[in-house]
């Protein structure tokens, strides 16, 4: 058995997130600080990232001072508590296939998140990785403006699944 460890490049790869409400969607970016992926006989076998929560970016608001405000209150205790919590954690806890499970942490809360992933090694010492998460903003005590916590939020409401749309390049240790 060969086991190979793949340090994650942090300047190639990326998280493009999308959250949805009643009246739309908002979309953006948030950066992954570090990370190894492991491989078992040519296959992913394991690995961990810490994601930088304090790079989130919103890309379809366009207005700066719209934009700076959102962006501060994704910040807030409402969405990400940033300022205690900078960084969230994904730790892969076993690998099926495609099929990947794992832990997420989020505000230093973690849940166990299964997704598909798709992997490509014809580059040798370099490898990438995709795969589309879909998280419960609400077990990671993010409750704003959900339904199952609030009455009578009409337009306002905003919808508890949001998407992580995670690509991963990562070189050979």
């Amino acid at each position: 058995m060969e086991t190979k460890k793949f340090q994650i490049v942090n300047a190639q790869s990326n998280i493009d997130w999308i959250g949805r409400k009643v009246t739309g969607a908002h979309n953006g970016t948030i950066g992954i600080k570090e990370g190894t992926l492991i491989f078992t006989d040519g296959k992913l076998s394991g690995g961990n990232f810490v994601i930088d929560t304090t790079s989130i970016k919103i890309l379809d608001v366009t207005d700066p001072a719209t934009n700076a405000q959102f962006a501060g209150h994704l910040a807030s205790d409402d969405f990400f508590s940033i300022d205690k919590y900078p960084e969230a954690t994904l730790q892969i806890t076993g690998v099926s296939g495609k099929h990947v499970q794992g832990d997420l942490t989020i505000k230093g809360i973690t849940h166990p998140v299964s997704f598909d992933v798709t992997v490509n090694t014809d580059h040798g010492d370099v490898v990438t990785a995709y795969g589309k998460l879909v998280i419960d903003r609400t077990k990671y005590g993010i409750k704003f403006r959900s339904g199952n916590f609030f009455k009578d939020l009409g337009d306002t409401l905003i919808y508890n699944d949001f998407d992580l749309q995670v690509t991963i390049t990562a070189k050979a240790a």
